[in-house]
């Protein structure tokens, strides 16, 4: 149009030689770069006024010089000199043709309230007219008043012109109006326009959009044996990707190419469009050296799509690549590029480039903006949040709903809940997606109330609720652990009738979280179409309640289903086997790993590290450490806790210095198994380094559980004075934990007046467990202070707590033999008792003595003996030696700590049996071989 209007003016300057010098001077003709800004047409206006007040110049050639310059404010879309040309046709006759003008020209520019007042005043309408008005509709996304015009035009007799239908078939396919479609593809027909390719290409357009593909496939088909026309195939490859057939778009875009149809723009970015798939992305290289070769490289639209197809392939590389090879970039560039880096995860370099946009000049715009908001919540960057959020303010975008949303959601990954409530409250509208968000914000950032309270504001409200805010206030459900909560959202779910598979998962697993496993099972059982996370949210509601047997006989139906179990389904199936011990269990999942091909690397390696320890073989766990190349910190932590389970401390610390020359840099939960490693191998030293290398050297501030490791440490290593030293200097209230390792240790090592003070201290703590009471009531007994073990008993009944009973396992050819202290319940047990009174006697030869001291119930010597017998450990062991192999090693867990008396016999007994003894208990694991401890009597 541009090069249109320069021809125009020259003509315009042709037919103007006999006039004067200065009118001369004033037409000539002006370049095309010239008119790209506003104060290029100056002269042409000029030249216009020269013309108009000229009283040689005919008719038709002012006219013409009005049409040419209100084309070009069409091309241009500037509106203001648009009006200023109405303005000057005002004052002399407006003919049809340039009324047609006009209505066309506020159409293209976005003024329809103008198009429709020249469109009124014009008397006699052409169909020109007529689709004028039509266009300025559909440009102004008012379809169906395009389609009333339409309607308007056949009932007032209008002829209609190839040109008409075009236009009508666009505000059809955007309304997805098929049967008003086809309607006036039969008028088409009937008019002798159907075989037009235009018409045919805005039938194609039409029918793809409201979804009927075959019948745009096969007007393609029809139109023509040879198919010349670009535009027909771009039509039909568009309409392919529209529908997601990528595959056939492709497809024919290589017919296109085999029949000699020349490609184009809209034909390169149509079929990059179709490659927005990882799977198709060789295919997508193959048109970008299609595009180099064209040399339609340099077009703007064409960079933008291949910089969109390898964002979404996840090729940011060479995506920056084509970015920055561009000469000319505009806001779609830059938008492009920012969207692709961060769905690529790449937040750091998203806020780069934005930076690098402002620097160029050129105007962000909402898509920019919530790019980089969108990157600073990911980074969890407050600060760069806080400096996006000013510039939102300060370019009037606050009030926009999508960027208000996705600023409460970076407030809320950025844990600033006040921020987060604050944008909220200022959002003058605010939709689902917000109230949903910021529910979701504060049951994340562990506000429980504050969601439940907004949850409760939308139900005032009358506000729609979906699935996804459900979920979020089950989340605030299950940290609150309240049951009342959860079941009254259940209850909501099924009167709002919200069940879908995933709320119900949801709910399955909230249930488990608050320890309602029988709802947990109900609401799993209820569940038609049971999919991996069904299955999965139920195995780990049974881990979570001490229901492994029961998780793993779940992991085990998977096949039954033939449902394929995913990661998290078998790192929960090797939590409930770490749980049991289970070596045999835990080999059977490697082995299933190795099968189906998992890579033992990320999460699964360290489960499986973290499970083999936990079942005694703690040499399988570093075999597959060491077979893992990249190393992350939760794979080095459980390393180093695996071997600190096993006594292996130096090993630990090894590790951990290992870890540090790697550049890996470790957290509280690393220097927490640190610190377990070295109380449970005598490390006082090192552990006490350990401890200052995480106050000062990472400048970590120590939890409780750091507390409650050092005083366990320093106690056990007989440094009374010293660890009630450290507790009276800690900068936080000692926990209950804290008291109960220096009571243990004042117990072992006989301190009564820090055993005093640690039993009053304890009992004055908040906790009320049942460990607490039953140390506390340990420690009376042994001083025979019988009246007083009956008050806290009874004190513990009061409070309805109960001790925890003593129970041991072993697992024989698959199957767990439990027993429990005292239990007579097991088929073998009059065997296991005379097994073990004939393995006692043996013992007592060998030097073993029963430790009554350590049965805190008042009953004679005898009774004390008996109870000894019958704890729960020497029942396992007994029907292991009862039942395995001789020589065989013989594994027990058990669920509270082994007591010294037990340990003592254990020892015995592995150098009598001539067997590898491995038992862990609640705290460690214990290695008996040939009459020696692997502890080496530190626990």
């Amino acid at each position: 149009m541009r090069s249109l209007f320069w021809c125009g003016a020259a003509q315009l300057h042709a037919c103007t030689v006999t006039m004067s010098t200065s009118i001369l001077s004033g037409l000539k003709p002006i370049s095309v770069n010239t008119l790209l800004n506003e104060g290029a047409l100056k002269p042409a206006f000029e030249s216009l006024t020269l013309l108009s007040s000229h009283p040689l110049t005919p008719p038709s050639l002012l006219e013409h010089a009005h049409s040419l310059l209100l084309d070009f404010c069409t091309t241009e879309k500037a509106l203001p000199q648009g009006q200023q040309l109405h303005a000057r046709l005002l004052k002399s006759h407006v003919s049809a043709f340039l009324a047609t003008k006009l209505v066309h020209m506020y159409g293209k520019c976005g003024s329809l309230s103008d198009a429709l007042k020249v469109f009124g005043e014009i008397t006699e309408r052409t169909n020109f007219t007529w689709n004028a008005m039509m266009g300025a509709f559909v440009s102004s996304g008012k379809y169906l008043e395009a389609i009333e015009l339409y309607r308007e035009m056949r009932v007032d007799g209008v002829a209609l012109d190839a040109c008409t239908f075009p236009s009508v078939l666009k505000a059809c396919g955007a309304l997805g109006a098929t049967r008003s479609g086809a309607e006036i593809h039969g008028v088409a027909v009937k008019c002798g326009y159907g075989e037009f390719v235009f018409v045919c290409n805005a039938l194609i357009s039409m029918y793809a959009k409201c979804g009927n593909l075959d019948g745009a496939r096969m007007l393609f088909d029809g139109i023509m044996m040879e198919k010349e026309d670009a535009v027909s195939w771009n039509s039909i490859i568009s309409a392919h990707v529209a529908e997601g057939k990528c595959l056939e778009a492709l497809s024919l875009f290589r017919r296109m190419q085999e029949v000699g149809v020349e490609s184009n723009t809209y034909t390169f970015v149509a079929a990059l469009q179709g490659c927005e798939d990882p799977s198709f992305v060789k295919l997508g290289t193959e048109i970008h050296g299609a595009v180099l070769k064209s040399n339609h490289f340099v077009d703007v639209y064409v960079a933008n799509a291949l910089i969109a197809m390898y964002a979404k392939c996840g090729r940011m590389e060479d995506a920056v690549r084509v970015f920055e090879s561009m000469l000319c970039r505009d806001c779609v560039s830059w938008n492009t590029l920012l969207s692709g880096l961060v769905q690529n995860e790449l937040y750091s370099d998203a806020v780069n480039y934005f930076r690098d946009m402002q620097g160029s000049g050129l105007k962000f715009d909402q898509v920019s903006v919530l790019n980089l908001i969108a990157a600073s919540g990911r980074l969890g960057n407050l600060l760069k949040g806080k400096e996006v959020h000013a510039c939102v303010i300060r370019n009037g975008m606050d009030c926009n709903m999508q960027i208000g949303n996705t600023m409460i959601d970076m407030y809320a990954k950025c844990c600033c809940v006040k921020y987060m409530g604050h944008a909220f409250e200022c959002m003058p509208k605010k939709d689902l997606i917000s109230w949903t968000t910021v529910i979701a914000g504060y049951a994340q950032n562990e506000c429980h109330l504050e969601a439940m309270n907004l949850f409760r504001m939308v139900q005032v409200e009358g506000m729609p609720v979906d699935p996804m805010m459900v979920g979020s206030v089950l989340q605030a459900c299950g940290e609150l652990k309240s049951k009342n909560f959860v079941r009254e959202i259940h209850g909501y779910v099924l009167k709002r009738d919200l069940a879908d598979t995933v709320l119900q998962n949801a709910i399955v697993n909230v249930y488990g979280e608050v320890g309602h496993i029988d709802y947990a099972r109900r609401v799993f059982e209820s569940i038609k179409s049971k999919d991996i996370v069904s299955w999965t949210s139920m195995i780990t509601c049974c881990v979570h309640n001490g229901l492994p047997v029961e998780a793993l006989e779940l992991f085990y139906t998977l096949n039954q289903f033939k449902i394929h179990p995913d990661y998290i389904a078998l790192i929960s199936a090797l939590s409930a086997t770490a749980s049991l011990s289970s070596l045999k269990k835990v080999k059977e999942i490697h082995g299933f790993l190795i099968r189906k091909g998992f890579f033992l690397e990320g999460p699964i390696a360290s489960s499986l590290v973290d499970t083999y320890a936990h079942c005694g073989n703690v040499e399988n766990s570093r075999k597959i450490f060491n077979s893992v190349k990249k190393r992350d910190l939760i794979l080095w932590t459980s390393m180093i806790n695996a071997n600190g389970m096993h006594g292996c401390g130096r090993r630990a610390i090894s590790l951990f210095e290992e870890m540090t020359d790697e550049n890996v840099i470790p957290d509280h939960i690393t220097f927490l198994a640190l610190l377990y490693a070295c109380s449970h191998s005598g490390l006082m030293d090192e552990g006490k380094r350990v401890f200052d290398i995480m106050k000062y050297e990472y400048k970590l501030e120590p939890w409780p559980e750091h507390y409650a490791c050092m005083v366990d440490l320093l106690s056990r290593s007989n440094s009374l004075e010293e660890a009630h030293s450290f507790v009276r200097n800690m900068p936080i209230k000692p926990t209950s934990e804290v008291w109960c390792a220096l009571l243990s240790a004042s117990l072992i090592h006989s301190n009564k007046e820090l055993r005093e003070l640690a039993a009053k201290k304890l009992l004055q703590s908040d906790t009320e467990n049942s460990g607490k009471y039953v140390l506390i009531s340990n420690i009376f007994a042994a001083d025979g202070r019988w009246n007083d073990v009956e008050e806290v008993r009874l004190r513990m009944k009061g409070n309805g707590t109960k001790k925890t009973p003593g129970c041991s396992w072993i697992e024989v050819e698959n199957k767990i033999h439990t027993f429990m202290a005292r239990d007579k319940s097991h088929p073998k047990s009059d065997d296991i008792c005379l097994k073990l009174a004939q393995f006692t006697e043996l013992l007592e030869t060998e030097g073993y003595r029963a430790q009554t001291k350590f049965v805190f119930h008042n009953v004679s010597g005898e009774e004390k003996m008996q109870i000894l017998y019958r704890h729960s450990e020497r029942l396992a062991l007994g029907f292991g030696l009862l039942v395995t192999p001789n020589g065989s090693t013989i594994r027990i867990t058990k669920n509270l700590r082994i007591c010294d008396d037990c340990h003592t016999f254990f020892k015995i007994a592995s150098k009598v049996s001539q067997r590898t003894l491995v038992v862990r208990d609640a705290n460690r694991f214990h290695h008996f071989e040939r009459g020696i401890c692997s502890c080496g009597d530190f626990w």
